[in-house]
């Protein structure tokens, strides 16, 4: 995760909510909707608002959730014994409808060469409603601290929530470029972008290497527009780190003008 700092949560809470309901919105996305009172306590932020759910193990009966929603909710969960602790994983708030008590989560889903899929795709593609899981607000990624003219976004599918959220809450003005790569053209998403933001789907469509390279290279292709840039990379996590180098090194954009964070590492399990 880049050093930057981010916006921080609003009087976060380790909330307790419910599964709603669930609907495949492209072959490898399922958007779990989340309600309950517990998000009567929630504050939206809007662009890449992310957050720590906890997803209850397999065959676990009680959801053990720490009461800390400082760091030291990370040593509650620690003291708590293995066997009983709850998967933690990290996702961006897709939509948030407050008088529905309703929140949107979009998962990547996909299955490994074994046939087995990660804790987070499984609770996605099983979970019923009446499901309970714990919910951490940790509040907003995105965050330019220098005038700019433009933005710009590089991600993959684990970034598209982002990407959608902060192209959503942008100015009506605001200009920039977005590289999206999606496993299919089928997982592009319909969402609101300002007119002056252009976004460049880049399928993968079976190809092999990386996820990631093929949005690096879009980007090293990219005519990118005049004037003062802030940048923001997400995803794989050379897909961020790589496309930070190129910027730094190969367009000269200043260090500080960008903010790049890798969600996850190609052939590295999540915790």
């Amino acid at each position: 995760m880049a050093g930057f700092k981010m916006r921080k949560p609003v009087d976060p809470h380790v909330l307790m909510v419910e599964v709603v309901g669930t609907k495949q919105v492209s072959p490898h996305l399922v958007r779990v909707t989340l309600g309950g009172a517990g998000l009567d306590l929630f504050t939206p932020l809007g662009f890449d608002q992310w957050m720590r759910l906890f997803l209850p193990r397999t065959g676990q009966e009680t959801l053990r959730l720490p009461t800390r929603s400082s760091g030291l909710w990370y040593a509650q969960y620690l003291a708590t014994p293995r066997a009983k602790r709850p998967h933690v994983r990290c996702y961006t708030v897709r939509a948030f409808r407050g008088d529905l008590r309703e929140l949107d989560v979009d998962f990547v889903v996909h299955a490994e060469a074994d046939g087995t899929s990660g804790p987070a795709a499984t609770f996605a593609t099983t979970a019923a409603p009446g499901d309970r899981i714990g919910l951490l607000d940790q509040g907003v990624g995105y965050h330019p601290r220098h005038a700019h003219d433009w933005t710009l976004l590089v991600a993959d599918e684990t970034g598209l929530p982002a990407v959608a959220g902060i192209c959503e809450s942008l100015p009506a003005d605001a200009r920039g470029l977005a590289i999206v790569e999606i496993p299919s053209d089928a997982d592009r998403q319909r969402f609101r972008v300002p007119d002056g933001l252009r976004v460049e789907w880049v399928a993968r469509d079976g190809a092999t290497g990386t996820p990631g390279e093929l949005a690096l290279a879009a980007l090293r292709a990219a005519e990118l527009p005049d004037g003062t840039v802030y940048a923001y990379l997400v995803g794989e996590s050379g897909l961020a780190t790589g496309a930070r180098r190129h910027l730094v090194a190969e367009r000269a954009v200043p260090k500080a003008h960008v903010d790049f964070i890798g969600y996850w590492r190609h052939g590295h399990a999540a915790m």
